[in-house]
Order: structure tokens, then C-alpha cells, then sequence
């Protein structure tokens, strides 16, 4: 009698990891049909990558984690003032935030490398860019575990902190593509 009911307990655990597996193939292909114009760049993975949760700064002096937002869906973006993809990218960003930001969403820019309180305040008021929190990577330290080895990148963490895409190089995040694919992985993972 134990050994049926620990056969019927790994039956059921390998069809529910199926079930599991054909459905992010089925968010994955869904997402990939999504991807147009600058969003094509958006590398989709076949299996969410495990993440370093990292520490990183705040405008305000303190410091915060990923997992800190854990329950939503991110796009954690790698940026720099003297970055000239970037300030192209970076209003696109804002306006994604502002259009889907909240308790399911968010977007996180963080500013690697060089960028002093200063210059990141002149460049998001000349880019209009306030929508978006100023969080601080100063030593490269978050870029370096995301393995950033290029400005911008965007990289897309499930509600896990796990990562799923990423895209090398700007895109136009206020797209019908951009915000049709955070739709999509919302209704996933909500």
C-alpha cells in the first residue's frame, strides 16, 4: 500500500512539473510573438535564471535589495548620465513606470559606475525622467553580478527576483510590444 501512494506521489509530481514546464514554454513562445521594433533585441530565456540579491543605494543615503520588491514583476534597468543610449532610453522607462507602475510593477533604474548626485539630477530633469527613483550601483557592484558588460541593459526578474529576458542596448519601453510583453508576464504571474 506506502509503495502505490509513493508512486501515485511522483506520478502526480511529474505531471504537475509538466504542466509547470508547458506553461513557461507557453509564456516564453507567447512573449517572443510579443516582441517588435527595438523589443526583438529582448533575449527570452527557456528557463528563469537565479539571481545574486544584491545591495544597492538610494538617492536618500540609505541602501536597499531586490528581493526587497520581490512579489512584483521588475525591469531592472543598468544606466549612466554619460551614457548616450541611455538618455534616449531612459524618458521611455519613466513613462512605463508611470503608465504601469504599482503594487504588480515596477521599474528600477539604477545608475552604475560614475554618476554624481548632481549630474544624475540635471539629467533627469532635462530628460523629464522623475517618475523613476534614483537608485545607485557607485562601484559597478550590482552591473558585475548581472554580468552588465555594456550600457543600458534591461533586465526583466519575475516575481521571484528570477531573471527571464534581457536586452542588451536601448529600446522604446512606452512600445505597444514593451508594454504588451509586461502585460503578459503580469497575467503569468499574477
Amino acid at each position: 500500500m506506502r509503495i502505490l501512494a509513493g508512486v501515485s506521489i511522483a506520478v502526480l509530481y511529474v505531471a504537475t512539473s509538466l504542466g509547470a514546464n508547458a506553461l513557461a514554454g507557453e509564456l516564453q513562445d507567447d512573449i517572443t510573438a510579443l516582441r517588435e521594433g527595438p523589443m526583438r533585441k529582448l533575449v527570452v530565456h527557456d528557463t528563469p535564471k537565479p539571481t545574486k540579491d544584491v545591495r544597492f543605494g538610494r538617492k536618500d543615503g540609505g541602501t536597499e535589495q531586490l528581493s526587497d520588491t520581490n512579489g512584483k514583476v521588475r525591469v531592472l534597468n543598468f544606466w549612466a548620465t554619460w551614457c548616450a543610449p541611455c538618455r534616449k532610453e531612459k524618458p521611455s522607462l519613466a513613462a512605463l513606470e508611470t503608465a504601469m507602475g504599482g503594487a504588480d510593477f515596477e521599474v528600477v533604474a539604477l545608475a552604475t559606475g560614475r554618476n554624481s548626485p548632481e549630474g544624475i539630477a540635471r539629467f533627469n530633469a532635462e530628460y523629464g525622467t522623475g517618475a523613476l527613483a534614483t537608485r545607485l550601483d557607485p562601484k559597478g557592484e550590482v552591473a558585475r553580478a548581472y554580468s552588465v558588460l555594456g550600457l543600458p541593459v534591461s533586465v526583466i526578474l519575475d516575481r521571484d527576483g528570477r531573471e527571464i529576458a534581457r536586452l542588451q542596448g536601448g529600446a522604446d519601453w512606452e512600445s505597444e510590444s514593451a508594454r504588451a510583453i509586461i502585460d503578459r508576464l503580469l497575467a503569468a504571474d499574477g
